[in-house]
């Protein structure tokens, strides 16, 4: 029996019965996919139906642990629901779960092959955010992205039936990217949080201090510590980008959406004129709408062929993506 009791999180108000059946779950995680996640009803537009449902349950189990990390507001709380949440993942890969979002899952990690190990390494970012607040090097940043952001670029592409190392490496650069982008957009929502993922051995190149960037002093000197981030950042999505040519058209629509969503919030960030301290840069509905209409036109301007999972070589025993693909 499962000792998760987090009636304070929203996402658990709907949540089924411990025990339910299969389409329970499937219905919950499908819901909370479609009304949490603003972007889904986009994403699930372009993907065939027959990834919906593993589309979602691996998007629940990231919220649930995402909220389980950051709602709690406690700390030691927080950590022992993580690791309630990893035993869940336990029993989730030994076929005996019972929390919904586990429920949902198990045909997904089975029918998709995919390891455990992306779902744990993103519960280890999650506790990292409950005892680390500042980052001391930009190395020290990448390697949260590490676990915080590559695991759901990864998961995606075992879903899509991929599982070579050159595409997961392209894709970790991609995920970073995306993560990073998203710091340098929320410094201000994460200061108030008591987060800091500036690198502050870079802010100090440019004579910005920890105490600098808490007391939201914008300088030239902070000006340039962002340029320097996004161009950082920017290389990350150029050498992400041949990803895109090397999966089935369905996904590569998907991927170019993002790095083109993560793209424009650097250029926001670049004409609010790098003073994330006090305006947070965004990216308004009709750039989203002209970013997804580039994504499709560039898929049949490059054609639909190509990228597709190999075909394996025992019949008897292929894996998802290739009987589906």
């Amino acid at each position: 029996m499962s000792r998760l009791s987090v009636p304070e999180l929203a996402i658990a108000r709907t949540l089924p019965p411990e025990g339910c059946t299969l389409e329970q779950a499937q219905g919950y995680v499908r819901w909370l996919a479609t009304h949490q996640y603003e972007n889904f009803h986009v994403v699930s537009r372009l993907l065939p139906r027959r990834l919906h449902n593993y589309f979602y349950s691996v998007y629940a189990y990231c919220r649930w642990a995402d909220d389980l990390g950051d709602e709690t507001q406690d700390a030691s709380r927080a950590l022992c629901l993580l690791d309630e949440w990893e035993r869940e993942l336990a029993h989730c890969y030994e076929g005996r779960a019972t929390h919904p979002v586990f429920i949902a899952l198990e045909p997904t990690v089975r029918a998709c092959e995919i390891p455990v190990e992306p779902f744990r390494d993103l519960l280890r970012a999650f506790r990292r955010d409950q005892t680390v607040h500042r980052y001391s090097e930009w190395e020290s940043v990448a390697d949260y992205c590490r676990y915080s952001a590559n695991p759901v670029g990864r998961l995606v592409l075992y879903i899509a039936g991929y599982r070579d190392e050159q595409r997961q490496s392209l894709s970790d650069s991609t995920c970073t990217a995306l993560q990073l982008a998203n710091f340098w957009q929320d410094v201000s929502r994460d200061l108030k949080k008591g987060r800091i993922y500036i690198p502050l051995d870079l802010a100090r190149n440019y004579r910005v201090s920890e105490d600098d960037i808490i007391a939201k002093r914008f300088t030239a000197g902070f000006a340039a510590l962002l340029g320097d981030l996004i161009q950082r950042t920017r290389a990350l999505f150029a050498a992400g980008a041949p990803l895109e040519t090397m999966v089935a058209p369905y996904l590569r629509v998907d991927l170019e959406l993002f790095r083109r969503g993560g793209i424009a919030v650097l250029d926001a960030i670049e004409r609010c004129g790098y003073d994330i301290l006090h305006h947070r840069p965004a990216v308004g509905k009709l750039a989203k709408a002209g970013l997804l209409g580039r994504a499709i036109a560039a898929k049949w301007l490059r054609g639909t062929g190509g990228g597709f999972p190999p075909e394996p070589a025992d019949k008897g025993k292929a894996s998802y993506a290739a009987r589906n693909a």
